[in-house]
């Protein structure tokens, strides 16, 4: 039998690599095991700040970002859509028109996204990739949507698109970020929980529910394993970590006052908060005013490389946020055999089985966090059990290797754009990638 033509397909981002998606990161990874040819872009390069470990410092040698561009990058890419067919890209330019939001502001950032999509199908095309998948339904996806508007319309193979639905952010303005139009558009969409699949389901007609698939984030169970020796740690008390972006959606306060509540009963809890962000300066502040200075560590942005060490550090991972999609920090955590305390929220519950795996409260609630560290405080013996269930559930439905597997299958039937020969005979092999 004749092997099916390899999978070849772009990647695109806002930007790539970055401190919090380093699960896109994973994704290509496991995609590039099986076989499938993956080229990475990014709508902005990434700063110095974002690069925080080795797999950073390689996605960013190999990933091409679409701004900064010269303006002779530019005029070469619009110059050549134009002439390789004027009546594409008239089309296309007015499909921006289209799908920009009422406004001067809507329609300028979709004239840019034009332009930028414009360089990424030229990018493509001589790399021999027909089809685009987006990471979140952003500008990314905007821009990947004229891409396959362009292609679709100007080159003889067949062009296709798709996108990763994550959210919270996006179910908040389902209109600024045009969820019915993309979802509709798309040739799939990869929905990273059956809670983020149930919105868009409440948005486009009922005929294309099929066009809407559950995907879901990985780790990889290796990397992220129960340490073999956890650090020195006095006899009573726990040690929880938190770890996300500072900002209030992620709840980092109501921690610091289930904290004050622990220690007011005689809890003794140490706690280290991972991560950065504009909310820093005030959480430090409600730290101190708590009288909570000895007992919680910030500790900044860290790397894949280092945040092992941490979570074989702690006893617990607190996650009380008031918005999330299905947190892959609460994966990591849970492979590394933490039991996890968090909020029920949008795809968590998919993820952490309440009383089994870790415990799941209403959000917003620190005396519920308050109680739920403290029963974990209490009982060593059940911290250790559900680390260990909770290990078993990312093992069995969240390990990076086999995640991948729908998302290939995606590809291969409902994107044939994916499908091309290795070498494209009007492009020739395809280019390597640049920074």
């Amino acid at each position: 039998m004749t092997a099916p033509p390899r999978l070849r397909v772009a990647y695109l981002t806002s930007t790539f690599p970055s401190v919090s998606h380093t699960f896109v990161q994973r994704e290509v990874a496991a995609l590039r095991e099986h076989d499938v040819e993956v080229h990475t872009f990014s709508v902005r390069r990434a700063s110095a700040a974002q690069v925080l470990s080795a797999a950073d410092e390689e996605s960013l040698r190999t990933t091409q970002a679409l701004l900064p561009s010269t303006a002779t990058d530019v005029a070469r890419a619009h110059l050549g859509a134009l002439a390789r067919s004027p009546r594409a890209y008239v089309r296309t330019f007015g499909a921006a028109r289209r799908y920009a939001a009422p406004g001067l502001r809507g329609l300028l950032y979709q004239l840019f996204y034009f332009g930028e999509a414009i360089l990424l199908w030229r990018a493509c095309r001589a790399r021999g990739v027909r089809h685009v998948h987006a990471h979140f339904a952003n500008n990314g996806a905007d821009i990947a949507r004229l891409a396959r508007d362009y292609g679709r319309a100007a080159d003889s193979v067949p062009w296709s698109w798709s996108f990763t639905m994550h959210g919270p952010t996006e179910f908040s303005d389902v209109s600024r970020f045009a969820l019915r139009a993309k979802a509709s558009s798309a040739d799939f969409v990869a929905c990273i929980s059956d809670f983020a699949r149930s919105q868009l389901m409440a948005l486009v007609p009922e005929e294309q529910w099929d066009h809407l698939s559950v995907v879901h984030c990985g780790v990889d169970p290796d990397r992220f394993a129960p340490a073999v020796a956890k650090h020195e740690r006095p006899a009573a008390g726990l040690r929880v970590l938190c770890v996300g972006r500072l900002v209030p959606e992620k709840g980092q306060s109501v921690l610091l006052a289930a904290v004050e509540r622990l220690r007011a009963q005689g809890t003794d809890v140490e706690v280290r908060l991972l991560g950065d962000g504009p909310d820093r300066a005030v959480l430090e502040a409600r730290t101190a005013r708590r009288g909570l200075s000895a007992a919680v560590t910030f500790l900044g942005a860290v790397g894949q490389d280092d945040i092992v060490e941490s979570f074989a550090w702690a006893d617990v991972l607190c996650l009380p946020s008031f918005a999330e999609g299905v947190p892959v920090v609460l994966m990591e955590a849970m492979a590394c055999g933490l039991p996890v305390v968090t909020t029920r929220i949008a795809g968590v519950p998919e993820l952490v089985d309440h009383e089994r795996s870790g415990i799941v409260v209403a959000p917003g609630r620190p005396e519920l966090v308050a109680d739920a560290l403290a029963s974990l405080a209490a009982d060593p013996v059940l911290r250790e059990e559900m680390g260990r269930h909770g290990r078993a559930r990312v093992v069995d439905d969240y390990s990076s290797r086999t995640a991948v597997e729908p998302l290939i299958r995606l590809f291969r039937d409902l994107a044939p754009g994916a499908r091309v020969p290795l070498v494209d005979v009007a492009t020739g092999p395809p280019a390597p990638g640049r920074r």
